[in-house]
Parts: structure tokens; C-alpha cells; sequence
């Protein structure tokens, strides 16, 4: 259990330690990387916060480390509402873990765009672009955790059952499911059968 917090897309939202140091979380989300997959080069939007193209997001290590020291679980979080990604195969999913797990997991890249603090996992937040192969890059960044530490997998997939984009991925029962990106009422009576349904099973899956 716990509270779950997106940061990184608001720069006047405080920092990471300041973030952490409330005590009210036991997850953030560091968000997003917003661009990947298609032989596209990843990218990360922090908004304010700092510039990535010029290295200066490694100073958020700091603010990474000093989370994990209290116990709680920083994740990166891919996709959000706005970017360009999507996966063109599963050679492309393979491609996009490996990436992930060099420059913000367990391995060693030169060029870590967070600097040299290892994340405990990636969050997905998949909200438009190619429903395909998120599945493969949930096993491919799950059987990392075979080389010592556990890469932990999170979901935050929209209300309706079972998610356009997550559903696959869902499945695989790798990925662990808290939250619902969007509930939006247009019709209550219609609403409430389908958010009713889908809370219902959002809970019944598994849980951190």
C-alpha cells in the first residue's frame, strides 16, 4: 500500500528531496520519458526542473537517493499525455529495455541523464501511440532482476477495462497496477457500471 506521486512536470513543485521529505509518499514517479522507442533517441522531460540536453538532470541523484534512504521507491515513469513513443517490435521493446536498464536501472552507461543513482524500477504510463509490445518490454525489463536487484514494474492504466494500451502488458502479471490515469463521467448511469466494473478488477489485480 501506500500513496503514489508524480514528479517532474511542474518546476515550481519543489524538488525531489523537498518532495520526499514530506512523508507522505511511499512511491514517486520521476516524470516522464516522453520520447523512445522506433530508433528514436529517448528523451526526458522534466519541465522546469532541469535541462537534460545539456547534462544538467544528474544533479536529480541527489534528490533520488535521499527518497530511497527514507524506504521509499522511485520509479521513471514512460509515455504520459504528451510525447512521441511507441514500440515498432519486439526487437524495439529489447532495444528500450536495455536502454532503460543502462541509464536508469543497474547498468553502467557513461551518459545516465539522471546521473549515477539507480532507480527501483519503471512505471508505465502508456496513453496513446501503438498498442503493441509493451508486453515484451515488461518481461524484458523483468528478467533484469535476475542479475541482483528486483526492477520493480508499475501501471497507472485509464479507467476502462482492460486498458487500450496496458492491457497486454497487464496480463503478463508482471506489472503492478495502482492507479487510474483518467475517470471521466459523461453519462452517471452508463459511468458508474463502468467505473464500478473497473475498480473492481484495478483491485482484485496485484498489488506492491
Amino acid at each position: 500500500g501506500g500513496i503514489v506521486i508524480y514528479w517532474g512536470q511542474n518546476g515550481n513543485e519543489g524538488t525531489l528531496t523537498q518532495t520526499c521529505s514530506t512523508r507522505k509518499y511511499s512511491y514517486v514517479n520521476i516524470a516522464f520519458l516522453n520520447k523512445f522507442g522506433n530508433g528514436q533517441t529517448p528523451q526526458i522531460n522534466l519541465a522546469g526542473h532541469c535541462n537534460p540536453a545539456a547534462g544538467g538532470c544528474t544533479i536529480v541523484s541527489n534528490g533520488i537517493r535521499s527518497c530511497q534512504i527514507q524506504g521509499i521507491k522511485v520509479m521513471l515513469s514512460l509515455g504520459g499525455g504528451i510525447g512521441s513513443y511507441t514500440l515498432a517490435s519486439q526487437a524495439d521493446a529489447k532495444n528500450v529495455a536495455d536502454y532503460l536498464w543502462s541509464n536508469f536501472l543497474g547498468g553502467k552507461s557513461s551518459s545516465r541523464p539522471l546521473g549515477d543513482a539507480v532507480l527501483d524500477g519503471i512505471d508505465f504510463d502508456i496513453e496513446h501511440g501503438s498498442t503493441l509490445y509493451w508486453d515484451d518490454l515488461a518481461r524484458y525489463l523483468s528478467a533484469y532482476s535476475k542479475q541482483g536487484k528486483k526492477v520493480y514494474l508499475t501501471a497507472a492504466p485509464q479507467c476502462p477495462f482492460p486498458d487500450r494500451y496496458l492491457g497486454t502488458a497487464l496480463n503478463t502479471g508482471l506489472l503492478t497496477m495502482y492507479g487510474f490515469n483518467s475517470i471521466t463521467i459523461h453519462h452517471a448511469s452508463i459511468a458508474q457500471v463502468t467505473l464500478t466494473t473497473s475498480l473492481t478488477r484495478g483491485i482484485d489485480g496485484p498489488h506492491l
